[in-house]
């Protein structure tokens, strides 16, 4: 089957080359997170699929202040399903999506929250890595570690538009501007640009029901555990928009996996997410191991300007070649 040079990078992003390979890596250590490293708990089993998240998210970083999506006379880039504004229908991410929700549907998709004839939401976007592939392979240090909140930030005036990140990443997160003119990286910066002003996550903070919540990455994993441990059918009082927030919303517990992710995979991230139906079915890749994967992936990234040059070389060979056998035809 052909391929052509974009379905090619497309295919490549999200780490798929380093998963394709079978490489196999020994289990790591979570390393210590950032001293202050701010995130998200999701929990799946509160989300109704709203998608209040993907509305704010792309409301606020509009905006001229730092805002990831912002673009001089840019509008807010809300996809309406035709003329019917209500729902912003990406399912994937993209330029113009940092995050997303997503659902699971099997057979009479009846049950909430459970495998067979069942459903469940999830909510993706960048998983803000303790040891970041995509910062590990970046040429400029266009995209860097924020040492004050952990947070993975991109920082659009370095970014050449190389893509390594995309090929590094295990997630798929960092996307492309393919519609641009002058196409550059975009991905999630966990709302950075709103912090100064004592602001967070918009993600969180329009969340009607708990399902996403900010704060301190140890109070998060805290609260992960807390909740796993709670019996199925008891009522807790789940907090809103913050993990120390005093507003909370009592609702009955929900059977989860016995799994925080993002507790261990690729070393640890900044994004933690709970659910009552396995990560696989929600789209996770299982094959992401528990390894950091920056040394890993550079194993395979280092290798791609050889191989520019090699097809480059070998375009060179064939041109000249291929001309200086027409040239002999229009002598003969």
């Amino acid at each position: 089957m052909a391929i052509n040079r974009r379905d090619f990078l497309k295919a490549t992003s999200g780490g798929a080359l380093l998963l394709a390979s079978g490489a196999t890596v020994a289990e790591a250590e979570v390393k210590p997170l950032t001293p202050g490293a701010v995130g998200i708990l999701y929990d799946a089993t509160l989300c109704i699929g709203c998608k209040s998240c993907m509305v704010n998210c792309k409301k606020y970083n509009t905006i001229e202040e730092g805002g990831a999506l912002y673009k001089p006379g840019r509008e807010i880039p809300y996809d309406f399903p035709g003329d019917y504004p209500i729902w912003d229908e990406v399912t994937e991410l993209s330029d113009t999506s940092l995050s997303i929700i997503r659902a699971y549907k099997d057979g009479t998709g009846l049950n909430r929250n459970q495998v067979e004839d069942g459903f469940s939401f999830v909510k993706n976007h960048c998983m803000h890595c303790i040891e970041p592939a995509c910062a590990s392979v970046c040429p400029v240090d266009a995209l860097h570690k924020d040492p004050a909140s952990g947070a993975v930030i991109h920082r659009r005036e370095r970014c050449i538009g190389c893509r390594y990140c995309q090929v590094a990443c295990p997630f798929g997160i960092p996307k492309f501007e393919w519609g641009s003119n002058n196409p550059l990286i975009v991905k999630c910066q966990l709302c950075h640009h709103r912090y100064a002003s004592g602001g967070y996550s918009a993600c969180c903070e329009y969340c009607p029901t708990g399902a996403s919540i900010f704060g301190p990455v140890e109070e998060l994993r805290a609260e992960a555990k807390r909740r796993l441990a709670l019996s199925y059918g008891s009522t807790y009082d789940f907090p809103t928009q913050t993990v120390d927030s005093t507003h909370r919303m009592p609702g009955k517990v929900s059977r989860y996996i016995d799994r925080i992710y993002g507790m261990t995979e690729a070393g640890g991230t900044q994004y933690l997410l709970l659910a009552g139906v396995p990560f696989d079915k929600l789209g996770f890749n299982p094959r992401i191991s528990d390894q950091e994967y920056p040394e890993l992936t550079w194993s395979y990234i280092k290798k791609v300007p050889v191989l520019i040059a090699a097809l480059l070389a070998a375009g060179a060979v064939s041109y000249y070649a291929t001309r200086d056998r027409n040239a002999g035809k229009s002598e003969e």
